[in-house]
C-alpha cells in the first residue's frame, strides 16, 4: 500500500474506531433515559438520574464526530482531485473557495455548540449542513448517482444532517413541555440509527469496490456495466 492508499482508510478507521461505538454508547443511553422516565410515571425509578446528562453529553461528541468524519470523507477524493489534475494552477478561486468552504463548516459546527438562542441555532444549523452540500457537490467526489438510495455518500449526508438538527433542538426539547419536540428527536433518530446501519453495508461495500492506486490503471479498464474485463497479459517467459 501507498501512501494515497493509508490516507483513505482515515475516512473508515475513525468511523469504526469512534462512531460508531458512540453510536451504541448513544443510543445505550437514551434508552436507558426514556425507561427511567416511564418508570418515574408510575413509582420511582432505580435507574440512575445521570443517564439524561449522560445521553445528552455523549450525543453532543456523536454528532461532531459525524460531521467531521463526513468532511474527512468529502477531503479525501476532492483534495485528491485537485493534486491529480492540478487545479491550482487551472483554477486556483476554485480552491481557494473550497478551503474557505470547510473552514466555514467547521466554524459554523462550532458556533451551533456555542449558540443558545433558537435563531443563531437555526442560522449556523443551516450554515453547517449547507456548507456539507456544497462540499459534497465538488468534483471528485463519487455519489452513485444512479443509485442514491443505496449511495454511501447520500445515506451519510442524509445522517449528517439529523445529527446537526438534532444539536439545533436540544434547548427546545428541554424548555417545551408538550414533548412534541422530544418526540420528533426520538423518531428522527431511529431514522439515523437506520442511516447508520446503512453506512456500515454501504461503506463495506465500497471499499472493496475501491483498488490501490496500483491497481488502478487496469482496474478501470474493467466494463463495470457488463462485468467484464480485459484478459490478462500473458505472462513473461
Amino acid at each position: 500500500m501507498e501512501i494515497a492508499d493509508w490516507t483513505a482508510l482515515i475516512h473508515p478507521a475513525i468511523a469504526v474506531t469512534f462512531v460508531f461505538p458512540l453510536i451504541g454508547i448513544v443510543v445505550h443511553f437514551a434508552w436507558q433515559t426514556r425507561q427511567r422516565r416511564l418508570q418515574n410515571k408510575e413509582g420511582k425509578s432505580k435507574i440512575s438520574p445521570v443517564v439524561g446528562k449522560e445521553h445528552v453529553q455523549i450525543g453532543k461528541w456523536l454528532s461532531a464526530a459525524v460531521v467531521g468524519v463526513a468532511l474527512i470523507g468529502l477531503a479525501y477524493p476532492i483534495f485528491g482531485h485537485i493534486l491529480k489534475d492540478n487545479i491550482g494552477s487551472k483554477n486556483p478561486f476554485q480552491v481557494v473557495f473550497i478551503v474557505l468552504m470547510f473552514a466555514a463548516t467547521i466554524a459554523s459546527l462550532i458556533f451551533l455548540y456555542k449558540a443558545r438562542q433558537g435563531l443563531w441555532r437555526g442560522v449556523f444549523a443551516t450554515l453547517t449542513g449547507a456548507g456539507l452540500v456544497i462540499l459534497g457537490f465538488q468534483e471528485g467526489v463519487f455519489r452513485r448517482d444512479n443509485e442514491w438510495y443505496w449511495s454511501h455518500y447520500y445515506i451519510g449526508i442524509a445522517a449528517a444532517m439529523l445529527m446537526i438538527f438534532s444539536l439545533a433542538i436540544i434547548e427546545d426539547i428541554y424548555k417545551d413541555k408538550s414533548n412534541r419536540w422530544r418526540n420528533v428527536h426520538i423518531i428522527l433518530n431511529c431514522i439515523a440509527l437506520l442511516l447508520f446501519l446503512g453506512q456500515g453495508m454501504t461503506g463495506t461495500r465500497d471499499l472493496l469496490e475501491i483498488p490501490l492506486s496500483w491497481q488502478k490503471p487496469t482496474i478501470y479498464q474493467c466494463d463495470f456495466a457488463n462485468k467484464t474485463c480485459p484478459p490478462p497479459a500473458p505472462p513473461k517467459s
